[in-house]
């Protein structure tokens, strides 16, 4: 069986290092620049909610909504294997309407996704209260989707570092892929920031935002440029648990967790690679959670912290076998739903790479189309 080198240690390449692992590759390293695990995915909110973000029943929405579904099989597997409970939450969420447009756009949403026959309830403005009493007064009605979850992703993290280490998979921190270096056909090894090689029979870049700044040598990269885009994040620690399940409102969301922790989220900021936190983005926040909660927004902040998403012109992610190498191959660009998006993008790339499986989803996200080639 061939060796791999992941370059990255985010949830995607340690889901993708698992399922590589379950199919037989014994082989396997993750390169990461940091610490495992504590990029952006380490920042986001872990919210698993295809039906609450689509605006359209298309071919990346039922991705999302395939890869969620392989959630209550990843958590229950990951908890007898590691012991690590990722705290797959399964009460829903409520996209509140505040607004008359939004009234519109929640009405738009139900009469698709009631079309597509997808669960999912129109609540009154009471009915909305009754479900959520700390939700704001100003709430007119709601759409609730019962099988839009969540997940404590920091354990997931946790959870699929603690896989690896009892499994064997290099864990490989603070080094920097800059360079991929051709030798023929094939990449023939990674040089790092400390200028030591790193070979493998084959090679996956699952670099989130960090992706398009490895260089290519004897060779151009043949994927879509990926960029930064900021979220800045907040979290209230409440006395008593205020709510049961996700809020998500069309210029925010709250997130409560098991511990009684509350995150609010998230801005979406152009800013290259500042991942440091704002007055104007706290502020943004904090507005949004007022919307949401006038009483959760007079409960101090506990925490405030930002994460870099990776984003490419089309919106989808870049997932699949490069071109310009016979042994590359890549995974990113996941933007807002690397959490989401994590088990099915592990179990397509890995069947691809061990057993030269395609799908329809390693087409919609094929890493050689051209920038403007779909959109979302």
């Amino acid at each position: 069986m061939d060796s791999i080198l992941i370059v990255g240690g985010g949830v995607i390449g340690l889901t993708l290092a698992r399922e590589l692992h379950k199919k037989g590759v014994k082989d396997i390293t993750i390169l990461e620049s940091g610490e495992i695990g504590k990029e952006s995915s380490f920042a986001a909110a872990g919210m698993l909610a295809p039906q609450a973000e689509a605006d359209t029943g298309d071919p990346f929405f039922d991705f999302c909504i395939e890869s969620k579904d392989l959630f209550p099989t990843l958590s229950s597997e990951l908890l007898d294997e590691t012991g690590i409970d990722i705290e797959l939450d399964k009460s829903g969420t409520l996209y509140p309407a505040f607004t008359r447009k939004d009234i519109e756009e929640i009405r738009s949403r139900f009469e698709w996704q009631k079309a597509h026959e997808l669960e999912v309830e129109h609540l009154s403005a009471n009915d909305t209260h009754r479900l959520e009493p700390f939700i704001s007064p100003e709430s007119l009605e709601s759409l609730f989707f019962p099988n839009d979850w969540q997940v404590e992703n920091r354990k997931l993290l946790i959870g699929l570092k603690k896989y690896a280490e009892i499994h064997g998979i290099g864990l490989i921190e603070n080094v920097t892929a800059s360079k991929l270096v051709k030798t023929g056909p094939k990449i023939e090894h990674v040089v790092a920031s400390n200028k030591n090689h790193f070979g493998a029979d084959k090679i996956v870049i699952t670099a989130g935002a960090w992706s398009s700044l490895i260089e290519f040598e004897n060779s151009s990269p043949s994927f879509p440029k990926v960029k930064p885009i900021r979220g800045q994040m907040i979290s209230f620690q409440t006395a008593k648990k205020l709510f049961t399940r996700v809020i998500y409102s069309p210029r925010g969301y709250i997130v409560p967790r098991k511990d009684g922790n509350v995150l609010a989220g998230a801005t979406v900021e152009d800013v290259k690679f500042d991942s440091k936190t704002t007055d104007e983005g706290i502020k943004t926040l904090m507005d949004s959670t007022r919307e949401i909660s006038p009483a959760l927004s007079r409960v101090p902040i506990d925490k405030k912290w930002a994460g870099l998403r990776p984003f490419t012109s089309d919106g989808l992610p870049i997932i699949g076998a490069l071109s310009n190498a016979d042994n590359l191959f890549i995974a990113t660009a996941h933007y807002r739903n690397g959490i989401l998006l994590a088990p099915m993008t592990a179990k397509i790339l890995a069947d691809k790479i061990v057993f030269e499986k395609d799908s329809k989803f390693l087409k919609l996200c094929d890493p050689n189309r051209s920038p403007n080639a779909q959109t979302r």
